[in-house]
């Protein structure tokens, strides 16, 4: 820690305070997936339906962050990490004033996925795997980035020539493969909407 700084650690009004105002739990929905799984979609998706029904949230995504917080951080293993350690910092953030954070970030290793929950708090981390095939998300590469990959245009492409590590025990796996966007974000507004509320 930096010398001369002093966290306040104890403030008058706590979480619990925030989200009895809000009437609504603080928690971080940590999506994770290959680029093209359709972690973005579901993320914007699920935003607008919480929303729909008197829920405050906030949305962070991987590129939105990029061109912000994080314009200074590359794509090496460092910067990966950092980058998932400041998005986990500032989802702490919103998550401590009641609001309900929604993060899409392809978040490739358990190490990294592990620091997130460690910063977030295991009581406000809600880790949802959005699972499609290396093959599926190339088919749709609505961006073009797997096909620059595969020319050497993208180094360290995470599916390409970085890794992957699938988690293993999410909160909620979606598997987008085969299903429509509306049956996918139905399980996911489903599953995440009683957690918000009462806190289960």
């Amino acid at each position: 820690m930096a010398e001369n700084i002093h966290p306040i650690f104890e403030t008058i009004l706590s979480k619990v305070d925030k989200e009895n105002l809000l009437e609504q739990r603080g928690v971080v929905i940590w999506m994770v997936g290959l680029s093209g799984s359709g972690k973005s979609t579901l993320a914007r998706g699920l935003e607008k339906r919480l929303h729909n029904e008197g829920i405050l949230t906030m949305l962070l995504d991987g590129d939105n962050l990029r061109t912000g917080i994080n314009k200074n951080l590359g794509f090496s293993d460092e910067d990966r990490t950092e980058n998932i350690r400041r998005a986990a910092e500032v989802s702490k953030l919103f998550s401590q004033c009641g609001i309900v954070t929604i993060c899409s970030l392809i978040s490739p290793t358990n190490s990294i996925r592990k620091m997130a929950k460690e910063i977030i708090g295991e009581d406000s981390y809600l880790e949802v795997f959005v699972n499609a095939s290396i093959e599926e998300c190339e088919k749709r590469d609505v961006k073009g980035l797997y096909a620059k990959a595969r020319a050497g245009e993208i180094k360290s492409f995470t599916g390409i020539d970085s890794p992957f590590e699938a988690p293993s025990s999410p909160f909620l796996e979606i598997i987008t493969e085969g299903s429509t966007i509306e049956e996918s974000l139905d399980k996911l507004t489903n599953s995440v909407y009683p957690k918000i509320k009462s806190g289960n």
